[in-house]
């Protein structure tokens, strides 16, 4: 794995929480990566709604090529039935900021040999672009959907 993987991995955990902010989440991060990049609450009239975020920066290559499925496969060194898998669609290395963000529930990640898989996107060619039937799941509407109790029973 390259330093400039680790250093855009990182970016794309500040780009989430920073937009979780800008829409009203408070951030907590952990003191030790134990698996969730960061922890969000968000005060609403009925209490406090406290979601737990993994967050995966997708970077596709220059010679990527076009794919119906698009996504994160691997490991996931923790799970929770509320959890967020928030995964950062860039449309190259080191572009300033992704296209999409998809703001997953827990039962949209399959088993898979190498860990688990969540490919709510496909890659046409020049960049990441949501799935037909995935669209609930992407940038505004997405993050609006994390705030709702439905969010992790969502399949």
């Amino acid at each position: 794995m390259s330093d400039d993987y680790k250093t855009r991995d990182y970016f794309a955990e500040m780009y989430v929480a920073g937009v979780m902010a800008d829409a009203g989440w408070n951030i907590y991060f952990p003191h030790r990566d134990v698996g969730f990049d960061l922890m969000a609450t968000l005060k609403r009239s009925d209490g406090l709604l406290i979601r737990p975020v993994q967050v995966k920066g997708l970077y596709p290559s220059d010679g990527k090529t076009a794919k119906n499925v698009y996504g994160y496969v691997g490991n996931l060194s923790v799970t929770h039935p509320e959890m967020v898998l928030a995964l950062t669609y860039f449309p190259t290395m080191h572009s300033r900021s992704p296209r999409h963000i998809a703001w997953m529930p827990l039962k949209q990640i399959r088993p898979h040999s190498r860990g688990y898989r969540c490919q709510p996107a496909k890659y046409n060619g020049d960049e990441p672009v949501p799935r037909q039937n995935f669209e609930q799941y992407f940038d505004d509407v997405g993050l609006i959907n994390v705030a709702e109790d439905s969010f992790s029973e969502i399949t």
